[in-house]
């Protein structure tokens, strides 16, 4: 589940993460009285306005109603309300929106950081994941800070560091130091940075979360190492535990049509192809992909409909792979051993009754419990549905009704 950047922060402040303070509106009106409260609690006079999406690249996008980019600082109160005008409910497009403008509807008000002192300030990357590979949590982190880290580690590779973290024994000392030595700190600094990188792996084990990706981490002109933004992705199968962090989904950010399945119970992926796909299980959902892409189709979906697919499930299923216009055939793959076949089959007989005029060709394939009672329901039922054994014969299936 992604979470907001102002989500995040509060994580990481609640886990003793210095960041950058703000106050998120969702209304005009508010903004001029937001920005001088912050003003009176943090002594900022500029303040930076930020548009709350769920995509990276915000500095970069451009709202399409004001031609305003998604991060902008206003110098100034009395630059406030213009500056939350040009973002605020309008659509912002980045390099990660795959070409459509996501509506704004909160923007954070955030102390500007970058004030003036005698030394410099710097900025650097900083994430916490899991490795697979390598079976353990990893810090990335790198002295080029503030910009795209896919193309520091694209171009110049060596900037990119990695401290694996043993989960036998956590994040030790010696490991905090090394990260802070390597981004070319010392003295007041150093101590700074080993303190935010303790508190930030805290907070990605505390909140199980998938991904804290922090860009930039900001060392101050005084030396205090700050969160200036924070990317945050929780594991959603740890959400039971933190019922709080739960509330805090913003489903208007989602796809409607994922959001949609997930209430209905079912495992739900949009892909950009053309033959729908309904299965149990996800290694058989990946399989049946692989099929559809063989037979020279695309798969549109991946759509797994779990050990349950009864009538009212296999109906819903239906319903939510048929509202992607690009979908030219559905490829139902069920193997049945926790459910019988001919309980799906019936599902899906009683579902295609309920829909009634059906769109698109539909292929049929059950194997496994009550596979031969199940072709036979599909064969008797007088229904326009083409009912398969073999998997090779499901991918023919599909080639010849694409063709």
């Amino acid at each position: 589940m992604n979470l907001h950047e102002y989500q995040g922060k509060s994580i990481l402040s609640k886990y003793g993460v210095a960041i950058q303070r703000g106050v998120v509106i969702d209304k005009l009106e508010d903004a001029v009285t937001s920005a001088k409260k912050l003003s009176e609690e943090t002594g900022t006079e500029w303040f930076v306005v930020k548009a709350q999406i769920h995509a990276g690249g915000r500095g970069k996008g451009t709202v399409e109603e004001t031609g305003s980019h998604g991060v902008v600082l206003a110098k100034g109160i009395d630059k406030v309300e213009e500056t939350v005008k040009g973002i605020l409910g309008g659509h912002l497009e980045t390099a990660q929106t795959n070409g459509v403008g996501k509506m704004v509807n909160k923007v954070l008000i955030a102390e500007d950081v970058y004030y003036p002192g005698e030394s410099e300030t710097n900025e650097f990357y900083m994430s916490v994941l899991l490795d697979r590979e390598q079976g353990c949590n990893v810090i990335v982190y790198s002295t080029e800070g503030g910009m795209d880290i896919e193309h520091v580690a694209e171009h110049t590779p060596h900037l990119i560091h990695k401290e694996f973290i043993d989960p036998r024994v956590g994040l030790q000392g010696f490991q905090t130091r090394k990260i802070a030595f390597n981004l070319g700190l010392s003295g007041q600094a150093m101590k700074q940075m080993t303190k935010f990188v303790s508190a930030l792996y805290a907070a990605y084990e505390g909140c199980d979360a998938s991904m804290f990706e922090i860009n930039p981490v900001l060392k101050t002109s005084d030396d205090k190492v700050i969160a200036v933004d924070a990317k945050v992705t929780l594991d959603a199968n740890a959400l039971f535990r933190h019922p709080d962090y739960a509330a805090m989904r913003d489903k208007s950010e989602e796809d409607p049509t994922e959001v949609e399945a997930d209430e209905a119970g079912l495992n739900f992926v949009k892909l950009d192809g053309n033959v729908g796909c309904m299965v149990n299980g996800a290694g058989l959902a990946m399989a049946t992909m692989d099929i559809i892409k063989l037979s020279g189709g695309n798969p549109a979906n991946f759509l797994d409909v779990g050990g349950t697919a009864d009538a009212e499930r296999v109906e819903k299923a239906f319903h939510i792979i048929l509202k992607d216009k690009n979908v030219k055939a559905i490829l139902i793959n069920i193997f049945g051993g926790i459910v019988r076949c001919d309980r799906v089959a019936q599902g899906v007989v009683d579902a295609y009754k309920n829909i009634g005029s059906f769109p698109v060709p539909l292929i049929v394939r059950l194997q496994g419990t009550n596979a031969v009672e199940a072709k036979q329901l599909i064969d008797d039922s007088g229904l326009d549905v083409k009912s398969v054994v073999l998997l090779q014969e499901a991918a023919d299936m599909v080639a010849e009704v694409l063709s």
